[in-house]
């Protein structure tokens, strides 16, 4: 309970700073965002009644304040792009997207790291470990967007497996929708299963050299049974935690590969937001990016105490 409480403490508190920066640091952007939406031809009374209208025209703290209590409340405003819609329903309509897509991306890591560490690990310096440490290596350098453009080149228009752009949504076509994602989500996850990868089987090969798999070896246990009984459980604590760092990165490399496939999800809206000074809209957004970040780290933390409770997590 003292873990939980201390790490929800800290939550709280780094959402708060995050927030804050974010707001300032937009707020203090060269640029009107008032002009960008109305454009040349508006008069200086329009641009005043606009910027009333927004808050612009109030102090940096105060239009802090009533945007913190704005985000609380769930009441977010509208935005300035699409002005007349509300930012929480453009969020709502797009978060699935991002969501599911992170998913899979997650899905395909543990079911791309965890056998191939094993293979790896199972005979080192063996033809098994020396392949899949060379993919490792090759696909650790390739960015998620060239492998989505790759796929896009290789399965879109070659084997015809998808047709690219044309996005699928969930509310038509559910298993569509899923068939669509599964390339994008492969081009987030290869090169970072291939990190989890290096650090799993470094990770398995130490444990493999510890006196309890020696013993383990001596009641007759052979090495596979060993690596799924014994060593896997121990190992995977430092690959967990670089799967902490890593959900980051997934949320990061959806805005890039949302571009590629023309996907309608978060990343995309925020690139359109950041063209448009939609400073509301990109506050919320970098909000909440940071959130499911922060959050995947205290998961990952929780995930770690109850892997071995004989670690503190601070």
């Amino acid at each position: 309970m003292y873990f939980l409480g201390t790490r929800l403490i800290i939550t709280v508190l780094t959402l708060f700073l995050v927030s804050l920066l974010t707001f300032a640091a937009f707020a203090l952007i060269p640029g009107d965002p008032v002009s960008l939406v109305l454009g040349i031809e508006a008069t200086d009374e329009q641009i005043a009644a606009m910027r009333t209208e927004l808050g612009l025209d109030r102090s940096l703290w105060v239009r802090y304040c009533l945007w913190l209590g704005r985000f609380l409340t769930g009441n977010l405003g509208n935005s300035v792009r699409f002005r007349g819609v509300a930012i929480m329903d453009m969020v709502q309509e797009r978060l699935p997207v991002t969501f599911t897509l992170a998913s899979l991306s997650l899905i395909f890591i543990f079911i791309i790291a965890i056998p191939g560490a094993l293979l790896s690990a199972h005979k080192e310096q063996g033809y098994l470990d020396r392949a899949v440490t060379t993919l490792t290596t090759i696909t650790i350098s390739l960015p998620g967007f060239f492998l989505g453009v790759l796929f896009i080149w290789v399965f879109g228009l070659l084997l015809k497996c998808f047709i690219p752009g044309a996005y699928v949504s969930y509310t038509d076509d559910f298993g569509g929708f899923l068939r669509y994602l599964m390339f994008p989500a492969l081009a987030i996850a290869i090169p970072n299963a291939a990190v989890v990868i290096k650090f799993l089987r470094n990770s398995l090969l130490q444990q493999l050299r510890s006196d309890y798999v020696r013993t383990a070896y001596s009641k007759g246990g052979s090495r596979t049974w060993v690596l799924y009984r014994h060593v896997l459980k121990n190992a995977f604590i430092p690959a967990l935690t670089v799967l902490g760092m890593i959900i980051g990165e997934i949320f990061s490399g959806s805005i890039v590969i949302e571009q590629v496939f023309t996907i309608p999800g978060i990343g995309r809206l925020l690139i359109a937001s950041i063209t448009s000074r939609d400073y509301p809209m990109i506050q919320t957004l970098v909000v909440y990016i940071a959130w499911v970040v922060i959050l995947g780290n205290t998961l990952v933390d929780i995930g770690i105490q109850i892997l071995d409770p004989r670690i503190r997590v601070k």
